[in-house]
């Protein structure tokens, strides 16, 4: 057990910062040196701080994801998944992507009245705007904040399309304005469903709710007519590859219309966090899973480019690929497509009313 290690936490340490030189502290021989020794580690609380962005759609260029535009309502993600991707943005606040991230976290009350305002500006052009692609938006503090609702409140209201990714069953708190919209073909969810062993659940992703309350809210969802699918994202190597086939089958059991899955990442500050966390959980064969993770990632910890990034290279990746396409046939999901509409957008109404 590492010293440092954080019971019910997902980083196993809180490392600095390596790609803004930001600096850390060094032992000097003063109290501090010895006070976690003698008193040991202080209880590690969430701590929320407000944001106050001029803008709240986030836009991007990039050619190997379906959407352009996305909102984040928070920064930072206590669920604690040690893979996550959004890890190193922490670094842009002087703060840790390990524990720093999970617990110092960030929210944008103001984030419905920015959408307002930019959606009203002239020339605006619709496009699926996507949730829950950096930091879950349906994370615990959600159910306080409540600024996903806000959001999607006016996304319906303007019959906006939205697409929806995230690792919790608190999505249902939305359900009435999810199907509201599923009628009118605007909005589709994802839920992110890595394994169904809560024993690998607990410490790869130690404050998302369990796989079983997710099925069970994708099953809520495709019952309300909602469109909703399974992420089986990431696969990890060695740790849950073998659960491809019984994730697929869960997800068609749930009702969803079908999933998709993608190789785990490990971009700059996340590789040295997630070997830490295989030294700590999986010793035995931390080894063997990093040789895998490197192998479909060209010999590194990770490959930045694009289309293969998201899919990765070599056998082990077309083993993968493989295996879910007969999963995914023999269960018939990913067979129906239902596209967002996009011509049913009004814009938000200004202090003068329609005239119409």
């Amino acid at each position: 057990m590492r010293p440092d290690a954080r019971a019910g936490r997902g980083a196993p340490e809180n490392t600095t910062p390596t790609r803004f030189n930001l600096p850390s502290r060094e032992a000097d021989g003063d109290w501090l040196d010895t006070r976690e020794e003698l008193d040991g580690l202080p209880p590690l609380r969430t701590t929320v701080t407000v944001e106050k962005p001029k803008t709240i759609i986030t836009r991007n260029q990039s050619p190997d994801i379906g959407f352009d535009r996305s909102i984040n309502p928070y920064r930072g993600c206590e669920h604690g998944c040690i893979y996550c991707f959004a890890r190193p943005t922490h670094a842009f606040h002087d703060l840790s992507p390990g524990l720093d991230f999970e617990s110092k976290l960030f929210a944008k009350p103001d984030a419905a009245k920015l959408l307002r305002a930019e959606l009203a500006k002239p020339g605006y052009a619709v496009r699926p705007i996507a949730m829950g692609t950096n930091t879950d938006p349906y994370q615990p503090i959600e159910g306080t904040w409540r600024i996903t609702r806000s959001v999607l409140e006016v996304l319906s209201e303007t019959s906006h399309p939205v697409t929806i990714t995230t690792k919790s069953d608190r999505v249902l708190l939305d359900l009435d304005l999810l199907a509201d919209m599923a009628k009118r073909d605007l909005v589709s969810v994802a839920l992110s469903v890595t394994s169904l062993e809560p024993s690998i659940s607990r410490t790869l992703e130690p404050r998302a709710p369990a796989a079983r309350k997710r099925l069970a809210a994708v099953k809520r969802l495709a019952e309300a007519g909602v469109p909703a699918w399974v992420a089986i994202a990431p696969v990890v190597p060695g740790i849950t590859d073998h659960e491809l086939e019984h994730l697929v089958e869960a997800a068609a059991e749930a009702g969803a219309l079908g999933c998709f899955y993608l190789p785990v990442r490990l971009p700059f500050e996340v590789a040295p966090l997630f070997r830490a966390w295989l030294d700590e959980h999986f010793p035995d064969r931390a080894g063997k899973v990093m040789h895998i993770i490197q192998s479909i990632r060209g010999g590194k910890d990770n490959d930045p480019n694009w289309f293969s990034r998201m899919r990765g290279q070599g056998p082990w990746a077309d083993l993968l690929r493989t295996r879910f396409e007969r999963a995914v046939k023999k269960h018939g999901l990913n067979v129906e497509k239902r596209p967002l509409r996009r011509d049913l957008f009004e814009p938000p109404q200004g202090a003068q009313l329609r005239l119409f």
